[in-house]
């Protein structure tokens, strides 16, 4: 055998290794940033561009899932009474009851204020309760939970016939059967 290939062999397994660099000093600081990624199933879908009906404006608060999910969406709590505006009782129109969240505080000052915001989130409408007036202005709502929320209706001013939104802020507890009035 010629005398070269026991020296050619060594630089022939040695030529596919790689050199590793050195070892990090004691000196040197490693920084690891742990990030941690959501599953795609949990991670919000991207907001889709959303059509705002004529002549309302959009909310700048946007929907607090976590906010609602420690609510409760029923319960055996009653709110009765009588819509009335500038004196006389509204009928056949729409009362409501909301929880107070960031999101409904929100459309409730802009109500407040005479600007119509766009409508809820089909999510927080699950956690509202609705129903109409009776022909004197009457209204009973059953079946709601403890907590704190926005009573709230609307009808015309019998002076100017303009819209004019009532709302109250309500404390209700487990059972509790309350009788209040929503006027202005």
């Amino acid at each position: 055998m010629k005398r070269w290939i026991p020296m050619l062999l060594p630089g022939l397994l040695l030529a596919g290794c790689e050199i590793m660099p050195p070892a990090p000093s004691p000196t040197d600081r490693i920084e690891v940033i742990d990030r941690e990624v959501e599953p795609a199933e949990t991670r919000p879908a991207p907001e889709e561009p959303r059509e705002i009906p004529s002549g309302r404006v959009a909310r700048q608060v946007a929907f607090p899932a976590a906010e609602y999910a420690s609510l409760e969406k029923t319960g055996s709590a009653v709110i009765s009474g009588q819509l009335t505006i500038g004196g006389r009782a509204v009928p056949n129109a729409g009362v409501s009851v909301a929880p107070v969240t960031t999101y409904s505080a929100e459309a409730a000052e802009k109500a407040l204020a005479g600007i119509a915001v766009e409508p809820a989130d089909p999510r927080a409408r699950e956690y509202t309760h609705t129903t109409r007036t009776d022909g004197n202005g009457r209204f009973r709502l059953t079946g709601l939970p403890a907590g704190e929320f926005y009573l709230s209706g609307a009808g015309p001013d019998p002076a100017s016939g303009q819209a004019r939104v009532v709302i109250r802020q309500v404390q209700l507890r487990s059972g509790q059967q309350l009788e209040t009035d929503l006027s202005r």
